[in-house]
């Protein structure tokens, strides 16, 4: 009685909001109940910037007990890209142990109800959310993100994400009734009367595997829309950031145990150094949904041998910029420069590659050679960055030693319009920071239509690597960018143009393609932003993820729907 007073309790508390998210996603409109500004933390419960600060320092050198079953080992060696080392260890799970636990509190969970389920979810976002600070610092420290990004794609982005995929969960089980009447006529004899219950089944067991980059803003959809369906999770971080998620696992079973339900519908599988512990777990046949954030060769691997789960996969993509001429100028280049910059263009979203015609552009200036853009777009990075203590707030740290080695390589690939150049972080001397590069390349149709031909530009440079490509025409940039799409993927496409028939043939290409689309950015919204609620981070549709975050199709197939029929 009083698991079922405190479920009704989390309804009457968070249902408002789940109103409101509901609203959201149906409007497409801007709203959020998390506040992105660091300020508006301190008061009602939440920890203000000082106590988040001093609770991510505590937690250095400690061990963080999940009182989970199946616990054979404890581990964990995060280095901060800044050059702390965390100390932190975790539980090393006995899968053998671990997941037949997990599974046995799914009963309760599944009678719980929709309803239930996704106050349950809402309320662990509450909990996270009042410890934002702390959940920062740790997003900080394991992704190598400044701290105002931390904390707010960490934080309130990504607690607005999860919120989203509860609410698209619970619109999707709620679709069909509980129960009905069926009642079909028969001529002068007795109608047929059935009764019908309907009952929203989630799939298994499902495994989120995280990411180094983003561990909680590409984690929570995924495990918040496992949850509010029905199932356990298993969260598998990725060994350089475990502890966002393993604080997001530790708030997770509290509030389940304090709702009455089983914690271990939660649950976190740290793994030794070089266990490779993710493809273990994900063939396991207890494992029937994945949720994966990473490189195009284990989501590829992923798709292809876990064929016993649900595989939602987001991997790598070649993100282009085709640029036709513009009636702000200015704006054009300081909205590049930012999306280029922001956070050592460490984002799946980040541009690559700018495909500018090689006789120049129009703009509101003048006319503009490709070699004048490009050294314009190249100046305005560098006054961007010019100040290292404003360049440190927007780049952050590079994530790890690869994404270094592959930003030295770069200015190998062609002349280099834009050095990257290297700058000392005076709080954390261990950090290394390293600005945007900006590679010229030659785009003409020889070097990419041809089956024996493959251009440095046309593959995935993650990290602070952009591609200045020079075509023939915008005719020919809407072609490489087809097949850019269509071959590499891509997160999101931008365009510049003044244009409408640009517009209308850009259009078409990400419609037949399927690729996110933002036309004539030159304000504050910048192509590598998405927005909760109403924007779809990637579209499912394209080699670089085949889910969008979030619509119906992220979430309905979590669950399945069994009927039970009775003659009344």
């Amino acid at each position: 009685m009083a698991a079922e007073v405190t479920a009704h309790d989390l309804i009457a508390k968070h249902r408002p909001t789940l109103d409101q998210a509901l609203e959201a996603i149906r409007t497409r409109a801007y709203w959020s109940p998390h506040p992105e500004h660091p300020k508006a933390y301190g008061e009602h419960g939440s920890l203000s910037m000082p106590e988040g600060k001093a609770a991510f320092d505590a937690l250095s050198g400690t061990r963080i007990d999940l009182g989970q079953p199946g616990t054979d080992d404890w581990v964990g060696s995060e280095i901060s890209p800044y050059g702390v080392e965390l100390g932190v260890t975790y539980p090393h799970p006995d899968l053998d142990v671990l997941l037949p636990a997990m599974r046995a509190g799914m009963r309760a969970w599944r009678e719980a109800g929709a309803e239930a389920r996704a106050a349950v979810c809402l309320e662990i976002l509450a909990r996270i959310s009042a410890r934002t600070h702390e959940f920062a610092h740790a997003v900080m420290h394991t992704s190598g993100q400044a701290f105002m990004m931390a904390f707010q794609a960490g934080g309130p982005h990504a607690q607005d994400r999860g919120l989203e995929a509860v609410a698209y969960a619970y619109v999707e089980q709620v679709r069909t009734p509980d129960a009905a009447e069926w009642t079909k006529p028969q001529g002068k004899r007795d109608p047929l009367v059935l009764g019908k219950q309907f009952t929203p089944v989630g799939r298994g067991i499902a495994l989120l595997i995280g990411c180094n980059t983003f561990p909680t803003w590409n984690g929570y959809p995924g495990l918040f829309a496992s949850l509010a369906t029905g199932n356990p999770v298993l969260v598998k971080p990725h060994p350089r950031a475990v502890l966002p998620l393993a604080l997001t696992v530790q708030v997770s079973r509290e509030v389940l145990a304090e709702a009455g339900f089983d914690p271990n519908l939660v649950a976190l599988a740290a793994e030794k150094p070089g266990e490779g512990i993710a493809k273990t777990i994900a063939l396991r046949p207890e494992i029937k949904i994945i949720d994966y954030t990473g490189s195009t060769a284990f989501g590829d691997w992923l798709e292809t041998h876990a064929r016993q789960a649900q595989v939602y996969t987001e991997k790598a993509g070649v993100n282009t910029v085709v640029i036709d001429s513009t009636d702000r100028y200015k704006g054009m280049l300081a909205n590049l420069a930012f999306s280029l910059s922001l956070y050592s263009g460490q984002m799946c979203t980040t541009p690559q590659n700018l495909l500018i015609p090689r006789d120049g552009i129009s703009t509101d200036e003048g006319p503009k050679t490709y070699d004048e853009v490009v050294t314009d777009i190249a100046a305005a990075v560098g006054g961007l960055l010019g100040d290292d203590a404003r360049a440190n707030a927007l780049l952050g740290a590079l994530v790890n030693p690869d994404v270094k080695s592959r930003l030295d390589a770069a200015s190998g690939l062609g002349e280099v319009a834009l050095a990257s150049r290297e700058i000392s972080n005076p709080e954390f001397p261990g950090a290394v920071v390293r600005t945007p590069m900006i590679v010229k390349q030659d785009g003409a149709r020889k070097f990419w239509d041809g089956a024996d031909s493959e251009s440095a530009y046309l593959s995935e440079c993650f990290g602070p690597v952009s591609f200045a490509v020079a075509v023939d025409s915008t005719t020919d940039a809407l072609d490489l960018l087809r097949r850019t799409v269509r071959d590499k993927g891509a997160m999101t496409v931008g365009a510049y143009t003044t244009s409408d028939e640009v517009v209308e043939a850009v259009e078409e290409v990400c419609l037949e393609e399927c690729a996110q689309l933002s036309i004539n950015l030159t304000g504050g919204v910048y192509v590598n932003q998405t927005a909760a609620f109403s924007d779809f981070h990637g579209s499912g549709g394209n080699p670089a993820a085949n889910a969008a975050l979030c619509d119906g199709a992220f979430v309905s197939n979590r669950f399945r729907v069994v009927e039970v029929r009775k003659e009344a």
